[in-house]
């Protein structure tokens, strides 16, 4: 059963037909508001922090990477501008050659960690309650618990104390050194 629009669909759920006819179910992809209430969840850091935090990220990683340097992360994904060449190419249709001219790509790849986990759910980092799917509690809660902590007060207890001892330093007396002449030396005469 669709959702309606006027209902807030909190799993964004969709029915896809299989070849074989068979309907499966299928998450729609992640937002970039979806995943910053799902980062603010899984950090414990304000909304507002992690949207100012991701719109800043995707500017510094766009702008190094249109200047040519690549933005490797690690154990996340490298991005880089790739150079093409200009090369010769077939018509698929014709079969004729055809220059194909030079270009400018962008390049995104998932590096080796990334990939095992993608394929292994297993080694995926696990996530926080309340973070994926995004519950509205969860969001609220974000950032909260550092200013407020959500232990119990401590018990006063009746035990007193000692006050601090206050210590003195006191200067060592000055040594008197008394200058002492040499024995005067004895020559023997002969």
């Amino acid at each position: 059963m669709p959702w309606p629009e006027t209902a807030k669909n909190p799993l964004k759920i969709f029915k896809k037909k299989c070849i074989l006819g068979c309907a499966s179910v299928m998450m729609a992809p992640m937002n970039k508001r979806e995943l910053a209430r799902a980062v603010a969840v899984q950090s414990d850091v304000d909304l507002k922090t992690v949207v100012s935090v991701l719109e800043g990220f995707t500017d510094v990683v766009t702008a190094v990477v249109s200047k040519g340097e690549p933005v490797a992360i690690t154990g996340f994904a490298k991005f880089v501008k790739v150079d093409r060449p200009a090369r010769m190419g077939r018509n698929p249709a014709t079969g004729e050659a055809i220059r194909i001219k030079a270009s400018k790509k962008a390049r995104i790849t998932p590096v080796k960690a990334f990939k095992d986990a993608v394929l292994a759910p297993a080694k995926a980092p696990k996530l926080a309650k309340g973070a994926y799917p995004t519950s509205d509690d969860a969001v609220k809660g974000a950032g909260k618990s550092a200013a407020a902590p959500a232990k119990a007060p401590a018990k006063k207890t009746a035990a007193r104390k000692a006050p601090a001892r206050k210590t003195v330093a006191r200067k060592a007396p000055a040594r008197k050194t008394v200058a002492r002449k040499a024995p005067a030396r004895k020559t023997a005469r002969r």
